[in-house]
């Protein structure tokens, strides 16, 4: 698991770092780690370092201090290096000195008519391109003079920090903004490299040591990790028997939309051992897609679950009311989606059907969560958390980048890297998928956590048409190479995702296994 930190935490641990250790020296901690990741890129995609040429897009201030000392070091294993100042009276004077005394070229961004052609050759030449414009103190998109120099830039670019014109707090863009093959951050990851936007502009982010980590409290949110998702999965034992793994009741779907239903229980079925029981109009449609379902036509004659999965397609009249109300009434375990949460956001007496000791999971998207808030969130954790503190609820935020707050105030995060479960039925998986964790007695914020993650690589699986990496999926901040420049992917459906889901659970139990030995 990983923590995230507000830049405001990261400024305040800064501070306490440097009265242990000199500035220059954590610069240079941080310097190395970005000049190792710009060896291993011009590895990659150049075949060796030698002879090749790294550009640097130097802003004022600290970050593109790193940047020069990086250029440094670079030009001490035999890379060209040009720097290209876009502020020349503000540039980090050390740094700069630094980078000409190993012999590298330092030069002006702007001319009487704003970027100069040799500033240009420069960003065009480069083999790979080191972004230091702004760090954690940036706000709003790039200056036009940053922006047009990345206009000009064409190959790979490592960013320092974090990719400039990305909002480091929110993951927000809104404006001009890097785009980053690789991003370079120091002692702990921040909010853009996780949320939004952010978090695909971050490309592959490496974490660097530079000696910060005794300094940082307890973070912000959380990432899980896949070994952590492999570790919480449930598998049986010798004693355990089909009850003894969780029974889940699932109440989706309706003569009008069978499909909910079908993919509904098909998720949980495929997510665990056990026993899942249907209640609703579709059982007929739902015995033939998965005879190892009990299904009856009504919540009342299911028969003991240990947790609820309700809403996808049992409607927002009178009869999706009621099946709502008698799940909710049953005081187990409910994740609430779909057609639920609309029922919830609409008619308060709904909740006075639910014992509040209970876990209750909501999973909306933006439009579903506007229906509960009032408005689209702005600031995905910070609405996260305060939607869940309010109703009492653990909330899973479903978007690209998926946040999970407990009303406790915990939160994770899931950055997903891609966007293959974006269709129709999806939804539906998931739901399935944590309602049977939370059957099987998963810690409820753990359990969205494993569902989203499985889900998302689930979705990963069916659309590139292979599980890669052994069971070992890339994670944020890991060593792991990532696998999207390497795959071509082709748009699923939502029966396809529920296929590959066992791939998925496999590849996180190797990697809790791989992480063990």
């Amino acid at each position: 698991m990983r923590g995230v930190w507000t830049p405001d935490r990261i400024r305040a641990a800064e501070e306490r770092l440097f009265e242990a250790v000199a500035e220059p020296v954590v610069m240079r901690r941080a310097a190395n780690g970005v000049a190792l990741h710009v060896r291993r890129l011009l590895g990659e995609r150049a075949g060796g370092v030698a002879g090749r040429h790294v550009t640097l897009l130097v802003g004022a201030g600290n970050n593109g201090g790193d940047a020069l000392w990086a250029g440094a070091l670079l030009r001490g294993r035999g890379v060209g290096v040009t720097a290209v100042l876009l502020a020349p009276d503000r540039t980090h004077g050390e740094g700069l000195r630094a980078l000409r005394a190993a012999g590298g070229r330092a030069l002006a961004a702007e001319g009487s008519s704003g970027l100069t052609s040799e500033a240009v050759g420069a960003l065009r030449r480069g083999d790979v391109v080191v972004d230091g414009v702004v760090g954690l103190s940036a706000r709003g998109g790039l200056r036009p003079l940053a922006a047009e120099a990345v206009g000009h830039v064409g190959a790979p670019v490592v960013a320092v920090d974090l990719p400039s014109g990305v909002d480091p707090a929110t993951g927000l863009v809104e404006g001009p903004a890097v785009s980053a093959e690789v991003t370079v951050t120091f002692g702990g990851l921040k909010p853009c490299h996780v949320l939004e936007e952010g978090a695909a502009r971050s490309g592959r982010v490496r974490l660097v040591d530079i000696g910060l980590i005794p300094y940082l409290d307890e973070p912000d949110f959380t990432v899980l990790d896949p070994e952590d998702a492999g570790a919480a999965w449930p598998v049986p034992s010798p004693e355990d028997d089909k009850y003894s793994q969780g029974v889940l009741g699932v109440a989706a779907g309706s003569a009008s939309f069978p499909g909910a239903a079908m993919l509904t229980a098909g998720g949980a079925v495929r997510t665990a051992s056990g026993m899942v029981r249907y209640a609703g109009p579709a059982a007929d449609a739902v015995r033939e897609s998965w005879p190892e379902i009990v299904a009856t036509g009504s919540v009342g004659d299911t028969g003991r679950v240990q947790a609820w999965a309700v809403g996808p397609g049992i409607g927002t009249g009178s009869n999706g009311r009621e099946v709502l109300a008698r799940v909710l009434e049953e005081a187990r375990p409910v994740v609430a989606d779909a057609d639920a949460i609309t029922l919830l956001a609409r008619d308060a007496a709904l909740w006075d059907a639910r014992d509040p000791e209970t876990p209750l999971v909501l999973t909306p998207h933006d439009g579903e969560f506007a229906r509960l808030a009032g408005e689209r969130p702005e600031d995905r954790v910070a609405a996260a958390r305060e939607t869940a503190r309010r109703y009492g609820v653990l909330l899973l935020l479903k978007g690209n980048s998926t946040v999970v707050a407990a009303p406790d105030g915990r939160v994770l995060v899931h950055p997903s890297g891609h966007a293959w479960p974006a269709t129709a039925g999806s939804g539906d998986v998931l739901t399935g998928m944590l309602g049977k964790l939370l059957a099987a007695g998963v810690e409820p914020l753990r359990a969205c956590g494993c569902a989203v993650l499985v889900h998302a690589r689930a979705a990963e699986i069916a659309a590139t048409g292979s599980a890669e990496h052994g069971g070992r999926a890339p994670r944020v901040g890991g060593d792991e190479e990532g696998r999207a420049e390497r795959t071509v992917g082709a748009p699923i459906g939502a029966s396809a995702l529920l296929a590959a889901v066992p791939a998925a659970i496999r590849e996180v139990r190797a990697a809790a296994t791989a992480s063990v030995r």
